[in-house]
């Protein structure tokens, strides 16, 4: 019986608004790495953790940081949108996030959203 590895990654590449985009997502024991680029590297680092203050369980807030790379308010609402659903999905867990995006519209956020989904490990 061959033995289950250790750290579980999945990737995927696709194509989204004419752009190469590639996703890697990295299940740890304590959290889920995702680099999501169109730029062939990881760019900015955030983190999006889970706010354990909130009250409302049914929909819980979750607090982004950038670790590295420029803080814009862009930033913050991409990481929101993109990989919420993974914390939730792997039992409240933080998540790291490698971000570098030439496209940030709405319909390019759904898709790349569409490609992390398909590489789970969660």
């Amino acid at each position: 019986m061959a033995a289950q590895p250790l750290i579980r990654t999945k990737q995927a590449e696709g194509v989204i608004n004419g752009m190469s985009t590639q996703v890697v997502c990295t299940e740890f024991s304590n959290y889920i790495f995702v680099v999501l680029t169109q730029y062939g590297k990881i760019g900015s680092l955030i983190s999006v953790t889970p706010d354990a203050r909130s009250t409302d369980i049914s929909s819980p807030m979750f607090t982004t940081k950038v670790l590295l790379g420029k803080d814009e308010p862009l930033t913050h609402v991409c990481a929101k949108n993109l990989v919420t659903f993974i914390s939730q999905e792997a039992g409240n867990r933080p998540v790291l996030l490698g971000l570098a995006l030439k496209d940030t519209n709405i319909e390019a956020i759904k898709a790349m959203k569409g490609m992390i989904k398909s590489c789970q490990v969660w």
